[in-house]
């Protein structure tokens, strides 16, 4: 895997004007993102930049559905998913070996028995130590206070558009649903697109029953139809439309008797995924894409993970305490997708839901700060499972701290970004990442994801199975190398691209020539 030395997430680091592969077309690509040098990292950054050419769009197709987990606050992630041990390190945490991976198993007991479903990226970056800044930017793929990041969707109004053709007379249900909290809209897309929002009770949707009865609500409806006709021609503008559309969805809704228990949960069931709303959601976002009514998209949030204090203070608000309503519950999905029949013969309903896990950035490394806590600190991890997703598997490796990757473990030999991590999930899901819009109302064209179509950003191919098991031959000797070393040197090995004095070693002059 390719070796890395420093990491970009230190701040206060010199702007790489000179640097390999850096020229004046890509500075003033990156003036152009609008990022802030006070909030961000330096993100002219040439080895990002540097491979900036036209790119056919990598799409796997190996999910129909996406349940997205955010763990807004920022979990730890040498404490979690990319576990270092120190004088620091509860005894309880227990860390064990699961085949490559080491694992917190005593604060993670049920998730321990997923790992052999679940994928690891390790080398993640997140562009912002800002909460706010650097939770809009997961969810909306681009810096928010960029160009476009004011009218930007969430990625599951996208997907929700995207799987608006393919929707059935049955489909009856929203493309997006957001349990717990909304967190991103539908930007400029038709409100159509917009995450429903749903709080979890055992009842399901109260205002599904009309407190006057059928009758009496479909009189009053057929009355509004009457007398609101200019809802539907659009001739109100754009706001009207979208009331109308709410009012379209909400009618469809309550028409459709079966459609509460999709909502609800039994004792057993809440119990099984630890008696938490957390929990109840997980169990909800199960029922939806088992339905197969329509949603495609599903959003949980689980806050509370800004532990700048007392993270290991059982009696508190802590790792111990966020875990006891995570773990149970995340297992439980898993173990309950794993164990449902797909739409597809052979196929589990987990084979075809991408199930992603992430925060906003991790938290600081080495020994706690002076309040028993760690800080915000740019360097994380991203957990996928389901949806093709090849289980028991790490992409990229930490240095013993944690805090700088030693190994990006995938072709694009760097950082995994947000971007990177939206290209997968649309990837996922069978969605062109590099598709850019032309109805938006900037008239700038919006990418579905910002320079993918350039190849800047793109899918951890290596994440997916039939990546692992492809084989590849240098064009010039032909011995067998690994995908990464192949796409890296343009199908060369790393022996014969260095004789061949591979790109990598440009100037800027003649990245300029060579584009």
């Amino acid at each position: 895997m390719a070796k890395r030395t420093k990491c970009d997430c230190e701040r206060g680091g010199s702007f790489p004007i000179s640097a390999a592969g850096f020229s004046r077309r890509q500075f003033l690509k990156v003036t152009g993102t609008g990022i802030v040098a006070s909030y961000f990292l330096p993100v002219a950054n040439a080895r990002l930049l540097q491979s900036a050419t036209a790119v056919n769009p990598s799409l796997h197709r190996t999910a129909k559905n996406c349940i997205m987990i955010f763990l807004s606050g920022a979990p730890s992630h040498i404490d979690t998913w990319d576990l270092k041990e120190g004088a620091w390190t509860p005894l309880d945490f227990a860390p064990t070996t699961f085949g490559q991976i080491r694992f917190p198993q005593g604060l993670m007991p049920n998730t321990a028995n997923q790992l052999g479903n679940m994928a690891i990226v390790r080398s993640g970056l997140s562009w912002a130590a800002v909460h706010q800044l650097a939770q809009a930017w997961a969810q909306i793929a681009r810096n928010p206070g960029g160009a476009t990041g004011s009218i930007a969707p969430h990625i599951g109004a996208v997907v929700a558009l995207e799987s608006q053709a393919s929707r059935q007379t049955g489909d009856i249900l929203p493309g997006f649903v957001s349990l717990n909290q909304v967190m991103a809209s539908s930007g400029y897309l038709p409100a159509r697109y917009a995450p429903f929002a749903v709080t979890p009770s055992a009842a399901g949707l109260a205002a599904l029953t009309h407190p006057d009865g059928a009758a009496r609500l479909a009189d009053r409806w057929n009355t509004l139809q009457l007398l609101d006709s200019d809802r539907q021609t659009g001739a109100l503008g754009r706001n009207a439309s979208d009331m109308g559309t709410f009012y379209d969805q909400a009618k469809t809704l309550i028409d459709s008797p079966d459609v509460n228990r999709l909502f609800s949960y039994t004792t057993d069931e809440s119990v099984r995924y630890g008696t938490t709303g957390f929990g109840n959601s997980l169990i909800i976002a199960r029922n939806l894409v088992n339905a197969r009514r329509g949603t495609r998209f599903v959003q949980v949030t689980l806050g509370g993970w800004d532990h700048h204090s007392n993270i290991y203070n059982k009696n508190a608000n802590s790792l111990y305490t966020q875990m006891k309503t995570f773990d149970p519950a995340f297992s439980a999905l898993l173990t309950d997708l794993a164990n449902t029949a797909g739409s597809q013969s052979g196929a589990t309903l987990l084979d075809e839901t991408l199930v992603v896990v992430l925060g906003e950035f991790g938290r600081t490394v080495g020994a706690l700060n002076a309040q028993g806590g760690r800080d915000h600190f740019l360097r994380m991890s991203v957990v996928f499972a389901g949806g093709g997703i090849r289980g028991g598997n790490v992409i990229g490796a930490t240095d013993d701290a944690g805090k700088d990757a030693k190994e990006f473990g995938w072709a694009a030999n760097r950082d995994v970004r947000p971007e990177d991590v939206t290209s997968t999930i649309y990837s996922a899901l069978g969605i062109d990442y590099t598709t850019v819009r032309h109805d938006d109302p900037l008239n700038r064209g919006f990418e579905y994801v910002p320079f993918a179509k350039d190849g800047t950003y793109g899918p951890v191919n290596e994440l997916f199975l039939k990546e692992q098991t492809e084989k590849h031959r240098c064009v010039k000797c032909l011995s067998e190398v690994s995908r990464e070393e192949y796409l890296r040197n343009d199908f060369l090995c790393d022996r014969c691209a260095e004789i061949e004095e591979y790109p990598l070693q440009s100037t800027p002059e003649t990245m300029n020539d060579e584009r």
